[in-house]
């Protein structure tokens, strides 16, 4: 990796790059935001104060033309947006041709999402054919059933409040596995008509943590699928 990239999404734990490389950062707040939403975390962690701010799902990115940098970081991002399909379509596009695309998310089976049902890549793409610009509240729901059952007796006024509470943190909206989210990238770029090889990929089985990836950019378009 080298020369000018952008990271999506960093927080307080921006994606360590190799010397003279320079990133610059986007996300959906900012760093005084991201403190005051996460207080977990402590305050001296959030060193970062993004150039870009947007929201992925509202076509933050639009504001970046096409081919403008040579690698985009997108680590532990995809799992909390509602178009999934979009948002990789958008990395590809501003990303210049034989560049990279550096793009992970948490594998399932090592996370709080174990006991959450694999997201379909038939959801997502009605989702992307519909525009989907926002996660629904179902999403959450779903999110509270698998990770904090406990809240689902509670009474509709307390659980709405929970939903609130999850739709704030903007917490994982879609779920995978390795081996499934190998398989969304790849009918992704199928379905958007990007040309780009998968360079590097580490899996779950190998680190019990994530899927990794490393994917570049062909000069030359695929067909896209109809």
């Amino acid at each position: 990796m080298k020369g000018y990239g952008l990271e999506i999404g960093a927080m307080h734990n921006p994606t360590p790059v190799p010397e003279g490389c320079h990133v610059d950062y986007f996300d959906v707040i900012s760093r005084a935001e991201a403190m005051a939403t996460f207080p977990e975390v402590p305050p001296e962690s959030f060193k970062i104060d993004p150039k870009y701010l947007g929201d992925l799902d509202a076509g933050g990115l639009e504001q970046i033309g096409g081919e403008t940098f040579d690698f985009v970081i997108l680590n532990h991002v995809i799992e909390h947006v509602a178009n999934p399909i979009r948002v990789v379509g958008e990395l590809f596009r501003i990303v210049r041709k034989e560049g990279l695309v550096v793009i992970a998310c948490p594998d399932k089976r090592y996370t709080f999402d174990q006991s959450r049902k694999l997201t379909g890549f038939e959801h997502l793409q009605r989702e992307y054919e519909a525009g989907v610009a926002d996660v629904t509240d179902e999403h959450y729901l779903d999110f509270l059933a698998g990770v904090h059952p406990e809240v689902m007796t509670a009474p509709p006024e307390v659980l709405s409040q929970h939903v609130a509470h999850v739709r704030r943190r903007r917490e994982h909206a879609h779920v995978w596995d390795s081996v499934s989210f190998r398989d969304f990238l790849e009918r992704s770029l199928a379905l958007l008509g990007i040309g780009a090889t998968c360079v590097f990929e580490a899996t779950g089985d190998q680190n019990e943590f994530e899927y990794f990836s490393v994917w570049k950019k062909r000069s030359e378009p695929s067909a896209p699928l109809n």
